[in-house]
């Protein structure tokens, strides 16, 4: 059975940092593009970072590559979401998502929600 579970997420400052995690079991990791994305009511979802089985990262927009940077450590299949320098309009359900070789090898997680309030 796959699994991805996400965690790190809750209120923070606009300003602040966290870290986000995102735990992968029942497939071979190191094999899957690793991507989050973020949810938020009234919008379409958004394609925040991509990371390749290569290691190669992107943040998007490319201008939110300093505030935005994904990671993965293979080992323990996990990827991360560092987030710095937060804004509200950061604000969403931060989902993670495997991708494999078409829509019948994807599989995504549940999701962990990101609030930035003053």
């Amino acid at each position: 059975q796959v699994r991805l579970v996400e965690s790190g997420g809750g209120l923070v400052q606009p300003g602040g940092s966290l870290r986000l995690s995102c735990v992968v079991s029942g497939l071979p990791f190191s094999k899957y593009a690793m991507s989050w994305y973020r949810q938020a009511p009234g919008k379409e979802d958004e394609l925040v970072a991509v990371i390749l089985p290569t290691g190669r990262a992107t943040s998007y927009p490319p201008s939110e590559k300093e505030r935005f940077i994904v990671s993965r450590d293979n080992p323990r299949n996990t990827v991360y979401l560092q987030m710095n320098s937060v804004k509200v309009e950061d604000t969403g359900l931060y989902l993670c998502a495997a991708q494999g070789r078409g829509p019948e090898d994807d599989y995504w997680g549940q999701g962990t929600q990101v609030t930035v309030s003053s």
